[in-house]
Parts: structure tokens; C-alpha cells; sequence
């Protein structure tokens, strides 16, 4: 039997520092029938000319402006030629054995994501002596929408699920990704959330693998969309949460949708306020209409005491004046 073509899809910007360990990691992968395509979104640095050092015929180079990762992934999704698409990020790794132990789950379905477990690491980490922690989704699941409320969960609403999935632990069937649609190209932050939402819901199942890690890189991301606290990566994480919300309201109980995105709208308020006042009390009004009534304020003992004493906008004016955010 003919072994499938997996694309691996490398977004790149300003990535010159670990650029190379993750391009081996995708070439080290074990899966022999396998593509790279890596996409240069207009670095300033000499990412571009480390990338083309791998040029060859199963590593292929495409450079463009400067149009964000979403735009960069489409650009790779665009080119790709395999049955099976891996996404990775231009600082993280795969352990060699990733995408074959979960192409050994899938079994040849196109209508099935994979999932792996995530090891989170600093530089000064060595990974392989690092140990899995074990997640609650780390089985499999026929139910999609279930997995998807479990992940956007936490003890208000359903004890001992929540957390995160980072993209590069999916590896996803082509004929999902046609089926799902593109990276949403107008979000800066949760585009990986509300994309694998899609997904997700164009899947009919996860299948878990237990062999295969996916090592994400923790290091000091404040130049990182994810921690900019602009007034696009507040819209970005409203408009984000929006979209999640339209996708399952028609595929689950509302009222528990509606308890689980009002803590998402809550927190978007209240770290909004008071840099972008008008994102602020919009997400806080969609809060309120959805019946939240969780904590106020997430902080440390003493701000959680000052909190009840001055209230939660007093303590954010005094955190912008002191921090910028």
C-alpha cells in the first residue's frame, strides 16, 4: 500500500534563532512521504535565507509580504499536496515519531483528526528527559462537540477539563481542512482556536495517540501577538469568541454555551479595560447577558483582598499606569 503525502506547513517570521532546529524536526520526521513547505512571511531577518538552505525537492520555499501567520498557513494549505496536513510553528519541534504514530490511529480515515500529547519547554529545558503530563482529552472521542465544550471549560462549569490545545499536536485529513475552510485572515490572536473549532466540528472524531509529542516553545513572548495587548488583539480574541459561540449554540445546550463564554467575554472585558474602553464594555455587556457570575478579578492574594475594597476597574487603572497594560 502506498504510504499517504503529508504536508508539513512551516509559518515563518523573524524566526532566525530556532528556525533550523524545527525545519530538522519536520526532515527527521520517520514518515518518509512527506512534503515541507515552508512560508516566509516577510522577515526582516535572515530567516528567509536559512530556510532556503534546505531548498530541495521535498522542501519547498515560498516568500511573501507580510500578511500574518493565518495568511501565511492559507498560502501553505494552497500549495500542499499531500492527503494529511501537519502544522508547525517556526520555533516548536516533533518528537521523529509524531505524525507516523498518529497516521497509525487514524488508519487511513479522511474523517478523523489526530491528536498527541504537548510538552512545553523553555531553551534552557531538556526535552528528552522531560515527562508527559496526562491530559483529560488523552483517549479517544467520537463526539467533537463534546470535546470542544470540555475544552472551553473549566470548574465553573465542568470540573477537571479546560485548558489548551496547541495546533501543532493535530495532524488533519485534508478533506477535513476542505470541508472546515482556511485560516480566518482578519484574527491576529485565537485564529489557531477558532479555526481548529471548525475543525473539529468538521470532523467526526478524535483519535488519540500516545506515541508522538509535540514539544511547544515557552519563552518570553511579550513581542508575540498572543501577549500584545493592543486594541487588534483584543478585537481579535472578541471577534474570535463570537465565532466560536455561532458554530455550536445550534449543536449543544445554550444555556451551558452561554455560562461557558461569558467567563470568555468577562475576561476580555476586564483586560481590555482601560487601554480600549469600547472593546471593554462590549465584551462586559455580552458577559452580562449571558448570565456571568464568576470572579470579578484573576490575581494574586492581595489583589484579590484590594479588589473588594476599590473594585476591579481601579485595580486595572493602576496596572496600565504601572506595566503599559
Amino acid at each position: 500500500m502506498v504510504e499517504p503525502l503529508v504536508s508539513i506547513i512551516i509559518p515563518v517570521y523573524n524566526s532566525e534563532k530556532y528556525l533550523t532546529e524545527t525545519i530538522n524536526s519536520a526532515i527527521n520526521q520517520t514518515w518518509a512521504n512527506k512534503e515541507i513547505i515552508i512560508v516566509d512571511d516577510g522577515s526582516t531577518d535572515n530567516s528567509l535565507a536559512i530556510a532556503k538552505q534546505f531548498e530541495n525537492d521535498r522542501v519547498k520555499i515560498l516568500n511573501q509580504q507580510n500578511k500574518g501567520a493565518s495568511a501565511a498557513r492559507n498560502r501553505g494549505i494552497a500549495e500542499a499536496q499531500g492527503a494529511y496536513i501537519q502544522f508547525l510553528d517556526a520555533d516548536d519541534l516533533l518528537s521523529t515519531d509524531k505524525i507516523a504514530a498518529q497516521l497509525a490511529v487514524i488508519n487511513g480515515a479522511d474523517n478523523l483528526v489526530a491528536l498527541c500529547s504537548t510538552i512545553h519547554f523553555k531553551d534552557t529545558d531538556n526535552i528528552y528527559q522531560m515527562q508527559v503530563e496526562r491530559e483529560w482529552y488523552a483517549s479517544d472521542s467520537n463526539n467533537t462537540v463534546d470535546f470542544l465544550i470540555k475544552l472551553y471549560s473549566n470548574d465553573l462549569t465542568f470540573k477537571g477539563y479546560g485548558g489548551m490545545v496547541q495546533p501543532n499536536a493535530w495532524l488533519t485529513p485534508k478533506a477535513i481542512i476542505d470541508k472546515a475552510g482556511w485560516w480566518n485572515e482578519q484574527l491576529t490572536v485565537d485564529d489557531d482556536g477558532e479555526y481548529f473549532c471548525r475543525v473539529l466540528l468538521a470532523a467526526n472524531g478524535v483519535k488519540f495517540s500516545h506515541e508522538g509529542i509535540n514539544y511547544y516553545r515557552k519563552f518570553d513572548k511579550l513581542g508575540s501577538l498572543s501577549s500584545q495587548k493592543t486594541e487588534q488583539a483584543y478585537q481579535s480574541k472578541l471577534t474570535a469568541s463570537d465565532l466560536k459561540y455561532e458554530y455550536l449554540k445550534t449543536r449543544y445546550d445554550n444555556e451551558v454555551l452561554k455560562k461557558i463564554f461569558s467567563r470568555f467575554y468577562w475576561e476580555i472585558g476586564v483586560a481590555a479595560f482601560p487601554q480600549t474602553i469600547k472593546i471593554s464594555n462590549i465584551a462586559l455587556k455580552k458577559a452580562k447577558e449571558f448570565g456571568y457570575n464568576g470572579p470579578k478579578y484573576h490575581a494574586g492574594k492581595a489583589s484579590n483582598f484590594l479588589v473588594k475594597i476599590l473594585g476591579w476597574r481601579i485595580l486595572r487603572i493602576i496596572s496600565f499606569i504601572r506595566y503599559g497594560f
